[in-house]
């Protein structure tokens, strides 16, 4: 039996972490910088923010390589460096979680690629599918326990990342979960609804929503996926508020309680493995792991 599908055996909701893009530019990231060069530059600023997570309660840590495929390091001129990139990140969250929380896992994230498939794109679809894989094959090669990909927005796009996954780690849990901010739908038209009848059957083994406007979006998410896909194990990871552009940074409204109001409301619909995107620090982390730690003791009592 994997990790992942342990570790939702032995508790109802499984805390995954909060933003790390956001937190990175707290610590001094510059605007336009990759984020990912951090692995090998200030790696100890990294750990630094996963290890916050895991003493907030996080049990799931996704690592710092979220634009750490070809594609998007190619707009650093940073694509030769995938496989290191990679490496390093994984060996950062995995550091982590040894000197913090031996039973946390370790997630490979994997971004959007940035671009479109054919035809609507000229993105061909096996290029997709061999970037992906080239990045999956680095993660797994570094000991991660679990590939979260994320923030997608095409189910083509979706179904080429997780077929590059399984070219090079055909056993490896999947976790997929797309952003929904575009009048509910995705930015190339997904619906909460299509997303959870197809995305189980592309062979994730958890589904859901990341980013976008915030809880409430989220929430919906969460309550149009189990209407329709009642057994899949959700996943719900919202930024911490709608951002608003102010002093040359993305300010997020959501304090500490609206999100541990956020992981009881996302609880409550079904969602099992529950984190933070950008905007979120370890303090609302905190109070999310608290509210749902509160919530599980009356669960069992009913």
């Amino acid at each position: 039996m994997d990790k992942l599908t342990q570790l939702l055996q032995q508790q109802p909701t499984v805390l995954a972490d909060g933003a790390m893009g956001t937190r990175l530019f707290d610590l001094g990231l510059q605007f336009g910088a990759a984020p990912e060069m951090w692995n090998l530059e200030h790696p100890q600023r990294v750990q630094e923010v996963h290890e916050s997570y895991l003493q907030a309660g996080a049990k799931i840590l996704l690592t710092n390589t979220f634009g750490a495929n070809r594609f998007r390091l190619a707009l650093h001129n940073l694509q030769p460096r995938v496989r290191e990139l990679n490496l390093a990140a994984a060996a950062i969250a995995r550091s982590a979680v040894e000197a913090r929380a031996p039973d946390a896992l370790v997630a490979g994230d994997i971004g959007p690629s940035g671009g479109i498939l054919a035809p609507l794109g000229d993105m061909e679809y096996t290029d997709a599918v061999a970037g992906f894989a080239e990045q999956a094959a680095a993660l797994v090669e570094g000991g991660v326990d679990v590939i979260w990909i994320e923030t997608l927005s095409a189910l083509e796009e979706m179904q080429s990342a997780i077929e590059g996954v399984r070219q090079v780690a055909p056993d490896m849990p999947i976790i997929a979960t797309m952003t929904f901010d575009t009048h509910g739908r995705t930015m190339m038209g997904v619906t909460p609804e299509q997303a959870a009848s197809a995305l189980p059957g592309m062979g994730a083994m958890a589904i859901g929503g990341n980013c976008g406007n915030g809880p409430d979006e989220i929430l919906a998410v969460i309550e149009k996926m189990r209407g329709v896909a009642p057994q899949a194990v959700l996943v719900a990871k919202a930024n911490a508020g709608i951002p608003r552009w102010e002093a040359g940074r993305s300010l997020y409204g959501a304090g500490p309680d609206d999100m541990a109001e956020y992981a009881l409301g996302v609880a409550g619909a079904g969602a099992r493995i529950i984190g933070a995107c950008c905007g979120s620090t370890a303090e609302h982390l905190k109070a999310m792991a608290v509210a749902l730690q509160e919530k599980e003791p009356m669960a069992r009592g009913r």
